[in-house]
């Protein structure tokens, strides 16, 4: 681990040499908000963002992802056969990501890469990703990554962390990954470590300071799966729900996904899309059947899942970061600030 100053005068040309050996990613403002997208020639990350609407997962996880394909001409001497879509794993760098967000793929990780199996599409795009986070200085009013096990300069995830000290970045470099890409960008000035993580500790201090908004989750492992499942505040907080899918679709830990094939002409796809538990049909059988119909099943799945399942099955912590960012996109204002806080408090009356 070291440390690195990067004045910002030197930012962009040293992101522009980064070119010739990685693929960028990183914030762009569009009418929407922020979105992390690909870089393309003469695009530079704006580091003066917030917060971005969706999170990094797309870069590892993309909303529709072709994983094989075939021919369907018998002329061909592999017709009918799937192989897996050429996909270009060279090396890529995201900038300026958020802590909670590097943390949300580690816990992603569980699920994709497990010593049962290994996702490839997943797996090699992690491998061939740099991620080099960026300090939240002034947490917002909907984040509570402090209660979460990440926080605003949580290093958890990331190759380099930097901080925004006004006319210059801190680079802290705290992987091989990371100092391949700080050397590939020319950044090599280099700061004294203990003055350096002395002035990130104080911000990590300060920023922390401003996250106002908690949860408790110290009870949740003790109480049963029945115990939460079966408690009667389901109903009213299901109530308003009109089954949008938002929450799932910004939320950095959520990893469910379907496959379809589709088939022009001669050529033949399969594709993996993201998908919703919130959908009535995320369930339903080829029988017709579900078995999570009502809302209010649905609704409880999303946040058993969440807050009390993955506990239990990988005893990590929630599938939680505390980005905030449901909070923020529920049109209906279901707050899982106040679901985690009913089913940690949760009593079963006898």
């Amino acid at each position: 681990m070291k440390f690195i100053t990067i004045d910002k005068k030197d930012w962009a040309k040293g992101i522009e040499k980064s070119r010739k050996t990685y693929q960028l990613f990183g914030p762009v403002k569009d009418k929407n908000g922020f979105f992390i997208k690909s870089l393309g020639k003469d695009m530079l990350p704006d580091m003066d963002y917030h917060d971005s609407v969706m999170s990094v997962k797309s870069v590892l996880f993309p909303q529709t992802e072709n994983i094989l394909t075939t021919t369907l001409d018998e002329a061909q001497e592999d017709h009918h056969i799937m192989k897996r879509a050429v996909t270009d794993y060279s090396p890529r760098a995201v900038l300026g990501i958020r802590p909670y967000d590097a943390k949300a793929i580690e816990l992603v990780k569980l699920n994709f890469d497990t010593d049962d199996y290994k996702d490839p599409y997943w797996c090699d795009a992690y491998e061939a990703t740099t991620f080099v986070g960026l300090g939240l200085n002034k947490p917002g009013p909907f984040d509570f990554s402090s209660s979460t096990g990440s926080g605003p300069f949580n290093e958890e995830g990331l190759d380099v962390l930097l901080a925004d000290l006004d006319d210059k970045y801190l680079a802290k470099v705290l992987t091989d990954k990371g100092e391949a890409f700080i050397k590939a960008c020319g950044f090599d000035l280099i700061a004294d470590d203990k003055e350096s993580q002395a002035l990130f500790d104080i911000l990590r201090k300060e920023a922390e300071k401003n996250i106002v908004s908690k949860i408790s989750t110290d009870k949740l492992k003790e109480k049963t799966i029945l115990e939460i499942h079966e408690a009667p505040f389901w109903d009213d907080i299901a109530f308003s729900c009109i089954n949008c899918g938002t929450c799932t679709f910004v939320c950095p830990t959520c990893w469910c996904f379907d496959i379809q094939d589709e088939t022009k002409r001669k050529a033949s796809t399969r594709i993996r899309n993201w998908d919703t538990c919130m959908s009535p049909l995320f369930t339903k059988h080829a029988t017709g059947h579900n078995p999570r119909d009502t809302k209010t099943q649905r609704v409880r799945q999303r946040f058993m899942h969440k807050l009390k399942y993955f506990f239990d099955k990988y005893d990590q912590g929630i599938m939680c970061v505390g980005c905030g960012r449901c909070v923020k996109s529920c049109p209906v204002n279901i707050d899982i600030r106040e679901v985690c806080n009913m089913m940690n408090s949760y009593e079963k009356q006898e």
